[in-house]
């Protein structure tokens, strides 16, 4: 499994709307621009891919902005992965499908590559955002000190 740029600002922005999930006003693409440091062409780009995919939505008006299309606890952060960055099988003859190696019946590695994809797909098909929400504000608790 390979996490590109792309894959990396788009599980943000969503973990970031998530933060702010059911908040008014939405969040405008300069603001989370600026919030997660991502070029805000960039960011368009992975907003459009995110509406596409339908994990966000947008609003014009004085309240617009991006916002989640549906409760962080819907949203899984495989579905996401695999959306913006395809599949995560570690390689190509994992799959049911492939048919490209001569050496499929015999092959000492196979097993071993299912096996990866399988502990990987488990992990990341069962993490949602609200996990992930909890996660940030456990950890941000516990960084937080006054004096």
């Amino acid at each position: 499994m390979r996490i590109t740029y792309r894959g990396d600002y788009a599980l943000k922005t969503i973990l970031e709307l998530a933060l702010h999930y059911g908040e008014e006003p939405a969040a405008t693409i300069t603001e989370l621009a600026k919030r997660l440091d991502i070029p805000t062409k960039f960011l368009e780009q992975i907003l459009l891919d995110l509406k596409r995919g339908r994990f966000v939505e947008s609003r014009r008006g004085s309240v617009g902005g991006y916002f989640l299309a549906k409760a962080p606890s819907e949203i899984k952060l495989g579905e996401v992965v695999r959306f913006i960055d395809g599949s995560v099988e570690p390689i190509a003859c994992v799959s049911k499908e492939y048919s490209g190696c001569r050496d499929m019946g015999t092959c000492a590695f196979k097993d071993i590559w299912y096996e990866v994809n399988k502990a990987t797909s488990k992990i990341i098909d069962n993490i949602t955002f609200e996990d992930l929400v909890k996660r940030t504000k456990k950890t941000s608790a516990v960084s937080t000190y006054q004096i």
